[in-house]
């Protein structure tokens, strides 16, 4: 989750004679212009259902609003805010929240504009039409965009020349560090293929660093990236890359079409915390607190209880059903009940439908020796503890499905970190108990990112992520992958 924020594109001005741009760059931009074609498609069906549902077949008598030419320049209008909020811009795009965030802003703002200047104008422009029209592609353009940047990371994932070639630049622990980071997410667009290491670390240090070729130092850093047929250099933490030579080497690569980024000593913050700002020529990043209280937190314990309420009402056909399953197939009561640790180290009940045989609990010890997870966790993907109908309750999730009943209570989150046990928290060291400063969650990161196939130290890192990042938008992206990871039962066991 980090590769998107280490990577600050620094400012490189681009001469007339730059050659042309790589197989990568050439892709983004047509990838675009596809974005554009897409949006046009998807906003111009919206403006139609909108005239057909609010009017008709028929056009709409008595009115002096000409819709036939309203209805082309709403698309266009539409199309221009979407540019100007910056939602094609290459930086957002295919990765993260924010550009989902970009399209949603913009359409609001446009609504917001054109109700105010009809309102001050006076113009009788059908409510109806615009309402439908704008909830219509606001869903569209989500989905749609959505679409697009899965069919990008498939292309990504399979190479194909979809990812930028990076040379990264800095110490070795640096650059391992962030090669380790880079690889990580492959669908995030960034390909490794060299590194360069400072001069006194020359010696020593064979010609690959895991993997990674070593072709150079930094007294050639642009020579060595046009060697190796790299878009991009990724510059890390290193003692000599100082600011003038930092500022050189920018100037070096003017008009090489290479681009250089900057991965600061600073992971695992999203985008919305960081702002830059220019002192003296210096440009300091500024990194906002994380957001633990406030207005957006009882947004948030609203939507929850909103949700969870809703969803288990509709969801009680489903939930009997289920419940007569569990007790037809094994003995014991249908729902478990266990102690875990909420919010501030708060414990509650959790509740979830029953998977195991009643005496799991006694049955552990004997299996310890068997754990296939490393860090504070038990996970066994064939655990004999389990029964029949609770292997095709976990395989779908749908044992968690009484864990509704804690988000309506205010015990837990939709989203958050998973729900610890006390004898897990009782180990926990500094960093990973920042995990209770918000709600456990139904589904969070780690469910969306392998759940039981990542590693303790990866799950940690993703929980964290979240707790110091969360946003309203973050949580309706995680919720939308968990339906995806889910019916794919990735990590289910």
């Amino acid at each position: 989750m980090t590769s998107a924020t280490l990577l600050t594109p620094a400012s490189t001005s681009s001469r007339p004679d730059a050659p042309r741009p790589g197989p990568a760059r050439t892709r983004e931009r047509a990838y675009v212009r596809s974005l554009v074609v897409l949006d046009t498609t998807v906003l111009t069906i919206a403006v139609l259902v909108g005239y057909v549902a609010r009017f008709g077949d028929d056009a709409p008598g008595g009115s002096k609003i000409p819709y036939v030419l309203v209805a082309p320049g709403l698309v266009l209008a539409w199309l221009v805010s979407l540019r100007v909020l910056r939602c094609y811009d290459d930086r957002v795009l295919g990765y993260g929240a924010d550009e989902y965030r970009r399209v949603g802003t913009a359409s609001l703002r446009l609504a917001g504009g054109i109700a105010i200047a009809g309102y001050i104008a006076d113009v009788g422009v059908s409510r109806g039409f615009l309402g439908i029209s704008f909830a219509v592609g606001m869903l569209g353009l989500e989905v749609a965009r959505f679409a697009a940047r899965k069919r990008l990371h498939r292309a990504r994932s399979e190479g194909a020349g979809w990812s930028r070639k990076v040379l990264v630049v800095g110490d070795t622990a640096h650059v391992l560090e962030l090669v380790h980071t880079l690889r990580r997410e492959p669908y995030a667009g960034y390909q490794v293929v060299g590194a360069c290491i400072p001069d006194a670390l020359l010696a020593p240090v064979a010609q690959r660093l895991g993997d990674v070729p070593v072709v150079g130092s930094f007294r050639g850093i642009p020579e060595a990236a046009t060697a190796i047929g790299a878009d991009t250099v990724a510059v890390t933490a290193s003692g000599e890359l100082t600011a003038t030579r930092l500022r050189r080497l920018g100037w070096q690569l003017e008009g090489t079409g290479i681009d250089l980024v900057v991965a600061p000593a600073l992971t695992d913050v999203a985008g919305p915390r960081i702002h830059t700002r220019p002192v003296a020529g210096l440009p300091l990043i500024h990194v906002e607190a994380p957001e633990f209280r406030g207005a957006r937190k009882l947004v948030k314990g609203f939507v929850d209880r909103a949700v969870s309420s809703v969803a288990l009402t509709l969801l009680l056909p489903l939930l009997a059903v289920i419940a007569l399953a569990i007790k037809v197939d094994s003995r014991g009561p249908v729902l478990f009940r266990q102690t875990r640790v909420g919010q501030g180290g708060r414990e509650f009940g959790v509740y979830k439908f029953r998977t195991m045989v009643v005496n799991a609990d006694a049955l552990l010890a004997a299996l310890a020796a068997r754990n296939e997870t490393d860090g504070l966790m038990f996970k066994m993907r064939d655990d004999p503890r389990v029964t029949r109908i609770g292997r095709l309750l976990r395989k779908w999730s749908l044992d968690e499905l009484p864990q509704l009943v804690n988000v309506l209570l205010g015990h837990m989150s939709l989203v958050g970190p998973r729900p610890p046990l006390p004898s897990e928290v009782a180990r926990y060291d500094g960093d990973v108990a920042r995990r209770l400063l918000v709600k456990p969650g139904m589904t969070g990161l780690w469910q969306v990112s392998g759940r039981s196939d990542l590693s303790w130290e990866d799950g940690i890192r993703l929980d964290l992520y979240y707790v110091e990042n969360w946003s309203l938008a973050a949580d309706l992206t995680i919720l939308w992958k968990t339906f995806g990871a889910v019916v794919n039962s990735r990590g289910a066991y």
